[in-house]
């Protein structure tokens, strides 16, 4: 693949699931005008508040949401990648949080299982996700593209401070790495923009970064600005920080493979 044309899609989410899913499918329909073959949604984007609703909104995949989604992606011809939902299973009784990928066929192709749980003390308000969701314990890579295919590390949000599942996707072939996310703002004003592009520039891949805006669970605002970075660090597009958005870039894997070609620094590496 030389080029890929991707959408990303930042959203600002409530408890209302049915009202989460109109708004998608019109921020989906926004993108489409400029012909993407992937479009990126950014976590939790059905449901997002209270976890404990959360929690009982979850659903099983496939499962309602997904199948709303897969019928756009059917229509229109295009991937979309779901940055989560709440995914329920018949054997446990805490659901996962899991990103989905669609083809053009309206099938999905791969489930990731977020890893990392999120158990913090933020400004004296604890945050125990281990008490409301279980964590997966597999990483995901998925091959998207329409005629030639490029690999895509799959990743979820508190995923983003371990750069050690970043380098197995890079070392497993990935050329995109995409973290769909529902960022605090406490954290992410000073991290995010860090973090993705450190991972950008460490795994030489780009990097998608759908993300939420406004107030998330534990009334913590999120931090919004969606992300498209190159693989030399480069912001190439970035939503603003407090509204709904789509924005794009087409990605160049000549360029990438080039600058892998010139600076070989993943063959260098003494420590595997």
């Amino acid at each position: 693949m030389k080029n890929l044309k991707v959408a990303v899609i930042q959203m600002n989410s409530g408890e209302n699931k049915e009202k989460n899913l109109q708004k998608a499918k019109k921020l989906i329909e926004r993108a489409l005008k400029k012909k993407p073959e992937l479009i990126c949604l950014p976590e939790v984007f059905n449901f997002r508040g209270n976890l404990l609703k959360a929690a009982d909104a979850a659903e099983p995949i496939p499962g309602y949401s997904t199948n709303f989604i897969a019928k756009l992606a059917k229509k229109h011809r295009v991937w979309i990648l779901i940055g989560s939902i709440m995914e329920r299973v018949e054997k446990h009784k805490k659901p996962y949080n899991t990103l989905i990928v669609i083809n053009p066929k309206g099938k999905i192709t791969t489930k990731y299982r977020k890893m990392h749980i999120f158990d913090v003390n933020l400004n004296g308000k604890l945050i125990l996700e281990s008490s409301r969701n279980r964590g997966g314990n597999k990483p995901q890579l998925v091959s998207i593209g329409n005629k030639k295919k490029v690999k895509v590390g799959l990743s979820v949000c508190y995923d983003l401070r371990f750069p050690e599942l970043y380098r197995y996707y890079s070392k497993k072939g990935a050329e995109i790495l995409c973290l769909a996310a529902s960022f605090v703002k406490v954290t992410g004003r000073t991290h995010w923009h860090m973090f993705l592009k450190a991972r950008a520039v460490e795994n030489q891949c780009y990097v998608i970064a759908p993300a939420q805006c406004g107030s998330g669970s534990a009334g913590l605002k999120t931090l919004g600005h969606s992300l498209i970075i190159d693989p030399w660090g480069r912001i190439l597009e970035e939503a603003p920080g407090n509204k709904e958005a789509v924005i794009f870039s087409e990605l160049d894997f000549e360029y990438l493979r080039n600058l892998r070609k010139n600076l070989p620094f993943l063959k260098h590496r003494k420590i595997h």
